[in-house]
Parts: structure tokens; sequence; C-alpha cells
């Protein structure tokens, strides 16, 4: 994270082709750290990279399928891939084809074991939301059931996100 834009020159030859092969290890504690890691790069590099996203959201598609249940490391999977899909989004919201990627992110909330993608996460749907953008809105059922769950007492959300969220939900209403 502290490399920041410094890493564009390493981008194709070292940390494109480590992430695509992260998505594909069987362990799955790397592919957590390898969808981390691209969310990290895509959020840093920004419009830099954004001919990759159609490569880098194929091989992030099949995190989503990890069976949650198989323990922390594989709902941590998830997780991450939701915030990466999330910071890719805030990277350059154009160049994610939301339609088809919107309905997999809000299918995977809440997260379930990596709280510290939260506020990730629901920044990008606040800003979507904010946006009226309208394959979010498309969603709005499944966005409301998500608002609900982070904004229960027994969620995990801090605080100071499940008050947007709040906010967020009554404007839908």
């Amino acid at each position: 994270q502290e490399l920041d834009g410094a890493i564009f020159e390493f981008w194709q030859s070292i940390f494109l082709p480590a992430i695509l092969a992260g998505f594909a290890d069987p362990d799955d504690n790397v592919k957590r750290n390898a969808a981390f890691c691209c969310g990290v790069c895509c959020e840093s590099l920004g419009d830099r990279i954004v001919g990759e996203y159609p490569a880098i959201l194929q091989a992030l598609s099949p995190l989503f399928t990890v069976d949650p249940t198989q323990g922390d490391s594989s709902a941590a999977c998830i997780d991450n891939a939701a915030a990466a899909v999330s910071r890719m989004i805030m990277a350059s919201p154009n160049h994610v084809p939301l339609g088809q990627v919107l309905p997999v992110l809000l299918q995977s909330l809440p997260l379930k074991t990596d709280m510290t993608e939260n506020e990730t996460v629901y920044t990008c749907l606040l800003g979507l939301l904010q946006m009226n953008q309208p394959d979010l809105v498309a969603n709005s059922v499944e966005l409301k059931r998500i608002l609900v769950d982070a904004t229960s007492d027994t969620s995990k959300v801090a605080d100071e996100i499940k008050e947007k969220l709040r906010l967020a939900a009554q404007s839908m209403s």
C-alpha cells in the first residue's frame, strides 16, 4: 500500500502475473492476498491499468464461488475479492461492467471475516448510490437487504460507517 504509483513500472512484468497466478492458486490464503494486492494496485494505479480490468475481473470471478463455510481463509477470500472489485470501481467506475459486477458483489455481502474491508466496500456502494448509478438502483432490493444487515445491532460494521449506511437506507425509503 505504501508504494503507491511507484509500482507502475513493475505492473506488467511482476505484479499482474503474480496477482493472476495468486487467483488460480489452490490455497485460499494465497487467493485472498492476491485479491488484496489487486485491489490496492488498481486503487493506486487508477486509469493507467484499466486495459487490464477485463482480464482481472475474469480471473477474480471464481473467488466469489469459494465456499465460505470451509473456514476463515475461505470467507476472507470472498471478502477480499469484494474489496478488490470495490477498489476497481472507485478507481475507474466507467471501466467496470457494473451491470454484471454489482449483482455478484452485492450477493457476497455482508463481509464474513475481514471487517477491515467494510469501509472500502461500503464507501464504494455509498458513492454509487450518491451518483444514483442505474445498475445499483436496479439492484435496490439487494442493496436494502445489505443496508439493513450492516446497520443491525449485531453487525460488525464500525459505528461511523453504520451511521452513513442508515442515512443511505433512509434516503432510499
